[in-house]
């Protein structure tokens, strides 16, 4: 039971286009073709991390992301490198196919459970599957319904994968843009089943009519876990050479299991 929401509000059938027609809005509401055809993105703020909804560690951020076109065969169509602290001085490094810790140290390739978690974030965040998954094979749209959630008239739609994986998501009536999702997966150890929630909000334009949120925030089986809150973000911006290389002559550490 998803708290906030009330009895859906309209009572005729949609068609079995609606759905998809959501999702077309959605994409124009962002920004159309310029969102589609984002290269890159710089956002700079305020990073949250979260324990039982306790303040466990903040950091200053700089996060740069790069989309890869066409789309590799395996692995993200994407990478990034976020930079931590006033300095700048410690970093992680998020390739298609695998991913470092770097500090002052070296570089270290971060824990299996990392990365596991880093793709399971991305491929079902919202933003990235409109940019990126939006076309690909399998994929379904299905109109949950019109309905009010708090205090905010929402459009849901259900989107499932041809890994029969399914993305919740609630858009805005008014402005077409997704304000949040959920999705659930199993622990392969544990056997148990999480569920993780991101909010969006504050969307402003980024550069040629591209609209994104400033404010998103991670929950994890009810609990606050993540919040990235950014004071400047631009798109198609340049980044500076050697953004998503290791630095040089950096020690390559063990991978700690």
């Amino acid at each position: 039971m998803i708290t906030g929401i009330s009895l859906p509000l309209l009572a005729q059938a949609p068609g079995p286009d609606k759905g998809r027609q959501v999702i077309d809005a959605a994409v124009a509401a962002l920004g159309g073709q310029n969102f589609l055809q984002m290269r890159s993105r710089v956002a700079s703020g305020r990073v949250y991390s979260f324990f039982h909804d306790e303040l466990s560690g903040l950091d200053l951020a700089t996060v740069y992301t790069e989309y890869i076109d066409p789309r590799p065969a395996k692995g993200l169509a994407i990478r990034e490198r976020e930079l931590l602290g006033k300095k700048k001085d410690y970093s992680y490094l998020f390739l298609p196919d695998q991913a470092w810790d770097i500090t002052y140290r070296g570089a270290r390739p971060i824990a299996d459970e990392n990365w596991e978690r880093y793709v399971r974030v991305t491929e079902n965040d919202i933003l990235y599957l409109l940019r990126t998954r939006l076309n690909e094979p399998g994929l379904t749209f299905d109109y949950i319904g019109n309905q009010v959630y708090l205090s905010r008239h929402i459009d849901s739609v259900d989107i499932t994968d041809s890994q029969n994986r399914t993305l919740h998501v609630f858009f805005d009536y008014n402005t077409k843009l997704p304000i949040r999702e959920s999705f659930e997966w199993l622990d392969p150890l544990t056997k148990e089943r999480n569920e993780e929630v991101f909010v969006f909000d504050k969307y402003r334009d980024i550069g040629n009519g591209i609209q994104w949120p400033f404010d998103i925030q991670r929950e994890r089986n009810g609990y606050k876990s993540y919040q990235f809150f950014a004071d400047r973000i631009s798109a198609n911006g340049p980044i500076p050479p050697g953004t998503f290389d290791l630095p040089k002559g950096a020690k390559v550490l063990k991978k700690v299991d």
